[in-house]
This record gives C-alpha cells, structure tokens and sequence, in this order.
C-alpha cells in the first residue's frame, strides 16, 4: 500500500472506493491517455467517468482555463459574467424545441435537483415519476429519484413523493418478453402504473436516454415515443437527464435525439466542460417563468467553468466530433459484438456511439460480479482503464473521449480480447456458459 492508499483510508470516508484492488494514483493525462504515479501509461476508456469528452488536458481547453483564471477566477451569480451569458445562449441554440433559459450549478446532482424544482414550480406539483435502475445523483433528493437501493445510503430519499417506472431492459426484460416478441409492455406500464402507483397529478417524468450508473442500459427507440406522451397526460413535464449522455456521445449531439421527443428541461454536467465542474439546467420560457426564486448558486456559473465549457464545444464542433463519436462508435461495437461471439459470458452488449456496455453473465444469464471485476483487473494490467456498473455490478462501462481514433478503438479491443482469452484459461467453469445475446434487430411491436 503506497503513501496516497494509506492517506486516503486515513482522511476521506470509507464510502469513497476508488477502482483496482491497488487503487490507481493518476499524475497526469494527455489525449486519450494518463499516467500513474509510477509512470505506467494508460489508455482512457472510461474518462473520468464519461467526462473527459475530449481528451485530457486538451490544449484549446487549457487554454481557455488558463487565461481566464488569471482574469477572474469567481464572482458568483450576484453579478453578471460575459462567459455565463454566453454559454446559456450557446445552449439555447444547440438544444431541442424551444429550451431557452438556463441555471448553472456545479455537478449532475444539483443540475437534477434544480430541475425537479423547476418542474415543481411550474406544474404546481410534487410527484415525480422516475426509472428503475437510473441513478441521479448523491443529495438527498436525487438519491431518492435513483432507481438502484445500493447508492441510496440506507434509505435516503426514499420519503421523497418519487415512483419508480420500469425502464426498457431489455436483456432482462421484466415482462419475460424477448425482441422478436416485444411489444413494448414496459412502455405501455407507464399507464396502469401512474394510475395505480401515484396521485395521477405529476410534476415530472425525468429519465437518462441510456442509463449511466445503471450498466448502460438503452431503451428501443420507441420507449420514450410512447411513455413521455403518457406521463404528460398526467401533467408532467418531460426531464431529460443528459449528464452522461450529453454532448456527442452517443453519436449524436444529445441522447435524447435518438428518441423523437421533445424535453420541457434538460439537464447537463461532465461532458459539457470536459473536467471542470459544471451542472446546467435549461427549460422552456414557460417552465423556467414559474423559477422566480429567490435562488441562488454560489459556484454556479463559475467564470472559468463557463470558459471550460464554451471551449469544449468549440472543440466538439470544429474537430466534428459528434461524427467521430458515431464512426468510432460504430467501429468499437462491431469488435465488441466480435468478442461476445467469441466469449459468450458477454451476455449483452448495448450502448450507441462511445457509451457502450458489456454485462458479464454464467448460465441462465446470473449477473457476475466477479467476472466484471476480474476484467477491470486484467484489463488494467493490459494498459487499459475501463468503467463498472449496473444493479448487479457486472456491467463493464466503455466511454472513451470522443477524439478517440480508430488506431487506440484497435488497441482497446485487443486489451479487452486478451483480458478475456485469459479469464477462460483461468476459469475453466465459464467455458460451458452458452450464448444468451440478444438480437435487438429483431424488435417486433
């Protein structure tokens, strides 16, 4: 145990588990790499946690960083900032339908809790519905709109006036239905399930168009067609919760362009400013009229933030990188596919552009745990950082920066098939495990 493991079990909360069985200390990163503090160099799948959207210490970013804070490093929202105009105007042209007027904050889980207040505000309402298996944040209000028991901290949120949806898993489909037989019955829930389980009268239906935390789980196209319209019947206003899907990553400019419906608030935080912190929530001038407050974010807004974020997308745009994030994207899933063929404990694999997931799997589709955590190792010793998650903690998260090229999207699946190749030689057990992929082309509704 080196110096920084020992300190940190010494002064941060337990609660706070970083990844490896020798927790990795970072010192430096550049691209699509980083380096640990005994110099061993690594290739970023996971960035930061769908963060570092392009790339580590991107110089335009730096840059922009740079000169700002030697301008002015805070001023708070008492007073007006050329840089957080900007940015909220930039916004407002770049999101969907008539999205206009923004409130920055500094992380996902304040951007969340603010837009659940804006839609308790505007609607005159307090219940929310929310998704199984989602996560938003770790405040007490957006622990209770986490669909998942383990990051609600013994029960934290769970008096919050929230309800739990079926979300679109398809892999474990809770209604025992398979592609070629869907008929989207998670979907068409939504109504038997508002009219059984809540008031009738909601505030907000607020989603992730793929899960983060959740193990990367993606709806079929028509899940939100068909439960957005349902949950406004009931008076609620659509949250679309962009934090990790947000800014090109998933191959188009936000996730929810997947979909075909329209957000009433949308919610952004780590992509937007590729590392600083940032949260931002953005409404329609109708919803945002009713947020009249008084509010008010100290660090919302921060100049250098601000600055962060005007030059990420400045970056995503002139190296057209929501392009390179669907062409990458499409490269690196066609490999995956390619392995789950060959490795069938790779139960399902799921995700659009750079947001993919591998959920690891032995007979009769048990979640293992063991085996994701194994490959976290194996992978790491092969040069290459992945991410974990879902309910069952056997979802491998694959979300590398959106320069990432085709040469390291070869060098990644080379990682990964190693890794793989020697967790069969190691665990005779797991040769037998049969396929259990999943056909989503064969969807039938």
């Amino acid at each position: 145990m080196n110096v920084t493991e020992q300190k940190h079990k010494q002064y941060l909360v337990p609660g706070v588990q970083p990844y490896y069985q020798e927790p990795l200390v970072l010192v430096e990163g550049e691209g699509r790499h980083v380096t640990d503090v005994q110099g061993n160099r690594y290739l970023d799948f996971f960035g930061g946690i769908l963060t570092v959207s392009v790339g580590h210490a991107h110089p335009a970013v730096t840059a922009a960083i740079t000169a700002q804070a030697g301008r002015l490093l805070h001023a708070s929202a008492l007073y007006l900032t050329e840089s957080t105009v900007r940015l909220a105007e930039r916004l407002a042209a770049l999101t969907p339908g008539t999205l206009q007027q923004s409130f920055f904050t500094t992380s996902g889980t304040e951007a969340n809790e603010t837009a659940i207040m804006m839609a308790q505000q505007s609607t005159g309402r307090q219940e929310v519905v929310a998704l199984r298996h989602s996560y938003s944040g770790r405040s007490q209000v957006a622990m209770g709109l986490t669909g998942q028991a383990e990051w609600k901290l013994g029960g934290a949120g769970m008096a919050l006036p929230i309800r739990h949806a079926h979300n679109a898993y398809c892999y474990r489909c809770p209604f025992g239905k398979t592609p070629d037989r869907c008929g989207l019955e998670c979907a068409k829930d939504m109504e038997e399930f508002i009219r059984t389980s809540t008031s009738n009268h909601l505030a907000a239906y607020l989603a992730e168009p793929i899960q983060g935390v959740g193990g990367f789980i993606t709806p079929p196209e028509e899940f939100f067609q068909e439960t957005v319209p349902i949950a406004k019947k009931y008076g609620a206003l659509f949250i679309d919760d962009e934090v990790q899907t947000g800014f090109g990553r998933t191959g188009k400019m936000f996730g929810i362009d997947h979909y075909g419906v329209t957000p009433d608030i949308m919610v952004f935080a780590k992509g937007l400013a590729n590392g600083m912190p940032i949260g931002a929530s953005i409404a329609t001038p109708e919803v945002a009229s009713s947020y009249r407050g008084p509010t008010i974010s100290t660090f919302g807004g921060n100049p250098v933030a601000m600055e962060a974020a005007l030059a990420t997308l400045d970056v995503i745009a002139t190296e057209n990188l929501v392009e390179n994030s669907r062409l990458m994207g499409e490269k690196l899933r066609t490999g995956l596919e390619a392995l789950a063929d060959r490795y069938p404990i790779l139960g399902d694999v799921r995700g659009k552009g750079l947001m993919q997931g591998l959920e690891f799997v032995r007979h009769d589709k048990q979640p293992a745990a063991d085996l994701a955590s194994e490959f976290l190792e194996r992978t790491r010793e092969r040069g290459l950082l992945v991410g974990k998650g879902g309910l069952y903690g056997n979802v491998i998260r694959i979300a590398p920066p959106l320069t990432l090229s085709a040469h390291e999207v070869a060098d990644g699946l080379q990682a990964m098939g190693d890794a793989l190749g020697t967790l069969y030689q190691d665990h005779p057990e797991i040769r037998d495990v049969p396929a259990t992929r999943i056909d989503y082309g064969a969807r039938r509704h």
